[in-house]
């Protein structure tokens, strides 16, 4: 993992323009970035809980949240805060103190630390690793142990029973859906969540849910097991008030209560942002004469160099992919309040004998599918690897020899005398022989 040149950037030009210190340019540049973090974080949740219940009211033929914040009620999940921080914070005296005081925070750090590895631009991204879809998935798992905490360290059977399901669901469903994330993955050649977003560039056809019949197939299997993944309904039961009581958050009271949706909503974003980038062009709009537009502004700090309209551009394409994100948010929302709630076996059944073997079967497919198109066009066509295969290139790598004599590996562009020197130095080694 390599921090991306953005924060030094900003730091630089920081130092530069106000004649400030690296160290003091250096924190001032992470205080901006964390708070962008901190508010993309904080304000998912405050947003879409006002949105999820005016969404219900309308699907439900009423208003909404119209008493706080005017006609629209916006001040409505402002105001639910307020009232959550002045209950009493209770702990159950059969309750595991410091297990049962944790667990909220563990869900939500688990959710919060995605954002390091999820890219909202070009070059807006807190930590670019060549694997950063694998490590956002692996963080993303994490939550699973706040929630098993949570129903174990509640001192309640009902709280148990209600961790003990939900922790099977959300372990049966990352099965699917890490097989569903790899198929983008697949095509595009990379686990670097940045190079997938650039290689569905120049126009909405190279997106890769458009690839091929078993990528369109394979978001919406994606979109699905997500949304199970993030507990929601249909897939709710094991927190249902109708089934048992509330779940694994039964005891839980106040702030500490309100941080399980928290983590809930912020992940919910996370996965549909995640979607966005494997399948729906990242921060590309799908217009090319947009994209070229931006990607020209995001050239000009090509050298490093801190350029205000490349910036912009950063902040033009974040709002692309937040946009994108929003409206799966919404989807999710919508299947929410229109379909009933599945039992917990159907849940499972849904997982164990559908979506996972549909899902490795849209794996198999989506690798047969080049040999396919190969054979059908009598290998005509040849760059099939990916939407834009002719406009990607990667690095050729070269192999080392080896030295018959030393075994010594030899660089293709070494010298003779290298190559001599080099088996010199392993007969002294060696003592001379062999």
């Amino acid at each position: 993992m390599n921090f991306l040149p953005i924060a030094t950037n900003i730091a630089d030009y920081l130092r530069d323009s106000l004649g400030l210190t690296n160290g003091i340019a250096m924190v001032l540049a992470a205080i901006i970035h964390g708070s962008l973090l901190v508010a993309i974080f904080m304000g998912t949740p405050v947003f879409w809980i006002w949105g999820e219940r005016k969404i219900a009211g309308r699907i439900q033929d009423r208003m909404g949240p119209t008493r706080v914040g005017g006609r629209f009620g916006w001040l409505q999940s402002i105001a639910d805060g307020i009232k959550l921080i002045q209950k009493e914070d209770l702990v159950p005296p059969a309750a595991d103190s410091m297990l049962f005081r944790m667990a909220p925070y563990m869900v939500c750090v688990a959710s919060f630390a995605t954002f390091m590895v999820l890219p909202f631009g070009d070059t807006w991204v807190a930590v670019a690793s060549d694997i950063g879809l694998y490590v956002l998935v692996a963080i993303l798992s994490l939550e699973v142990i706040g929630i098993i905490l949570a129903g174990y360290s509640s001192g309640s059977k009902w709280s148990l029973f209600g961790g003990m399901r939900e922790a099977a669901q959300m372990v049966s469903y990352e099965i699917p859906l890490a097989i569903c994330a790899i198929i983008p993955v697949t095509v595009a050649g990379s686990l670097n969540l940045v190079e997938i977003a650039q290689l569905q560039s120049g126009g909405f056809q190279n997106w890769l849910i458009f690839n091929d019949p078993f990528t369109l197939v394979a978001f919406f299997v994606y979109f699905t097991v997500a949304t199970a993944s993030c507990k929601r309904a249909p897939f709710d039961l094991a927190e249902a008030e109708s089934e048992l009581v509330g779940g694994f958050h039964t005891e839980y009271s106040g702030m500490r209560w309100s941080f399980f949706f928290m983590g809930e909503y912020a992940a919910m974003f996370v996965v549909c942002a995640v979607a966005s980038i494997l399948f729906l062009g990242g921060w590309n709009s799908g217009i090319p004469p947009l994209d070229a537009t931006l990607n020209q502004m995001r050239g000009l700090s090509a050298d490093g160099s801190f350029e205000p309209m490349a910036y912009l551009a950063n902040a033009i394409g974040m709002g692309i992919l937040i946009s994108k994100a929003w409206v799966l948010v919404f989807v999710q929302v919508w299947v929410r309040w229109t379909l009933p709630r599945l039992r917990i076996d159907q849940v499972m059944i849904t997982c164990l004998k559908y979506l996972i073997p549909i899902s490795c079967a849209l794996f198999l497919g989506v690798i047969a599918w080049p040999l396919l198109v190969y054979k059908m066009t009598g290998g005509a066509q040849t760059s099939f690897a990916s939407p834009k295969a002719e406009n990607w290139v990667k690095p050729a790598v070269s192999t080392p020899d080896e030295d018959a004599e030393t075994s010594q590996f030899i660089l293709p562009n070494s010298t003779p005398d290298d190559r001599m020197a080099v088996a010199d130095d392993d007969r002294k080694v060696a003592g001379g022989t062999r």
